[in-house]
């Protein structure tokens, strides 16, 4: 049996599987593995976040405990995962999850509060592997999810940026993100240059200080958003001006280029720069200094560059809009952002690091059940960026205590309607079902035919409606769908 991990130590504590443990050999290229995060606790929503692979695990055990643990026992024919939290509202044998037949299934172990999975109560729940789940034990949220894996992964993985918060940013329990952001983390103390891609508000500003943090440079981190530089000004922004130098330079500056020397220049939105400033970002890159408007010679400068962007520069380079030289020194390390709404196992993750930013007395902070279900059933369209904005608002509202639904951003107070109620002794997954409106009729057909058109693609039929992927496999439910017949 193995040893139980408490909280405090989780940090130092893995079990890494071996290939002859797991199920099926990771070796012959990617594979998808189950996985299963701790993701938050409403009452405790600074605590450490926890991953567990559930490769070579047979069954998970949920109940309350003295403090946060998990244990592996090995004896018996079945590998059993047993994970304990401090939460009043769950029982002390709350739920399990099962693998049946390569299929994993969540069971209500006679709890006192119930089990909810995607916003409804269950007795007893298929989880499908195309789409992550939300459980709902008592006060705490998992996430279940699948993700194709390339290599054994540790059976228990704990997320912890306290040791260095500015380092938070590194931090995901998707696994191929996490082995580029451990790429990451390798060439941070190297001169490497870094390209960060991905959609707006996806984190970018946040690695690219995360890179810095661990860099070891003592210089300043200097962000600079190219897109928002004036056309008339921008040369003068980047590289500075001698007094004199045009009409107005009533002083010497030194430029946002000198200003990061010793540390990091960060160019977010660097697609936004004109071709001529881009030859002169150029020669920063390659001989390690700049020529500052109206200097006759340049001055050494010592930066780390890491650039930023949501555009395809490879297009923008065949199209004539990017210097392909510059593009080549840009591009020393590239590492693409998923979405915010592809990453719902991180929102622990994000949220325990961004409450230090929005709240002047973070510890304090809790969330209702409600409100964290919002959080977690939402698109996030506008990505990590929506997220602190939406937790600096509801703080403020909730005067550094408790988070209610009501006082997150309009948006997301529609995507956590109450859990609905099961049929008493169902072993079922769909709900009761109720008479249509016409609203309902409506939305009904344009479902189907969203399902017609994208072959069953749930994820394709969200981002058409505008509404999260769970919204999406709750109107199935409700509206009596058979998703098998567009998929086949």
């Amino acid at each position: 049996m193995a040893q139980v991990a408490p909280d405090e130590v989780s940090g130092s504590q893995t079990s890494t599987l071996s290939r002859s443990e797991a199920r099926a050999s990771l070796s012959e290229g990617p594979s998808r593995c189950a996985l299963l995060s701790l993701a938050m606790c409403c009452d405790r929503p600074l605590e450490v976040p926890w991953r567990f692979s559930l490769e070579a695990v047979d069954e998970v055990s949920f109940g309350r405990g003295p403090e946060r643990s998990w244990r592996l026992d090995e004896g018996g024919s079945k590998r059993r995962l047993e994970i304990r939290s401090p939460d009043a509202r769950m029982s002390s044998n709350h739920a399990r999850l099962v693998r049946d037949l390569g299929r994993w299934v969540l069971e209500d172990a006679g709890s006192k509060n119930g089990v909810v999975m995607d916003g409804v109560f269950q007795k007893r729940a298929l989880l499908s592997g195309d789409e992550p789940h939300l459980l709902e034990l008592g006060h705490t949220f998992f996430v279940f999810t699948t993700r194709p894996v390339s290599g054994p992964l540790p059976l228990h993985q704990a997320s912890d940026p306290r040791p260095l918060p500015e380092a938070s940013g590194l931090s995901t329990f998707v696994p191929q993100l996490q082995g580029e952001l451990s790429g990451l983390r390798e060439v941070s103390r190297s001169p490497v240059p870094v390209l960060l891609t991905g959609e707006t508000g996806s984190g970018k500003d946040v690695v690219a200080r995360a890179v810095h943090a661990c860099s070891g440079r003592t210089g300043p981190f200097v962000p600079v958003n190219c897109g928002a530089l004036a056309a008339t000004l921008v040369e003068s922004e980047l590289f500075g001006h001698r007094r004199g130098a045009f009409t107005g330079a009533v002083e010497e500056r030194p430029g946002l280029v000198r200003a990061a020397s010793g540390g990091t220049l960060f160019l977010d939105e660097v697609g936004d720069l004109p071709l001529p400033l881009q030859a002169a970002l150029l020669r920063v890159l390659q001989d390690g200094e700049v020529l500052p408007i109206g200097a006759e010679k340049p001055v050494r400068v010592d930066v780390r560059v890491v650039a930023a962007t949501n555009r395809d520069l490879a297009a923008q380079v065949e199209r004539g809009h990017f210097r392909r030289d510059l593009y080549a020194r840009l591009a020393g390390l590239t590492v693409l952002l998923p979405p915010l709404r592809d990453r719902m196992e991180d929102l622990g993750i994000l949220i325990a690091a961004l409450l230090p930013k929005v709240s002047a007395d973070p510890k304090k902070v809790t969330f209702s059940p409600e409100a964290a279900r919002a959080i977690f059933q939402h698109r996030w369209p506008m990505n990590v960026r929506e997220l602190e904005k939406a937790l600096e608002v509801a703080c403020v509202l909730a005067q550094g205590g408790r988070v209610e639904r009501a006082q997150l951003p309009p948006q997301l107070r529609g995507d956590a309607p109450e859990p609905s109620q099961p049929i008493l002794g169902s072993v079922e997954r769909t709900p009761r079902p109720r008479p249509l409106t016409p609203d309902d009729m409506a939305r009904r057909e344009e479902l189907l035919a969203l399902l017609r058109g994208h072959q069953g693609n749930i994820s394709a039929v969200a981002r058409a409606m505008g509404i999260a992927r769970m919204q999406v496999h709750r109107y199935l439910r409700r509206y009596q769908i058979d998703l098998a017949q567009f998929r086949a």
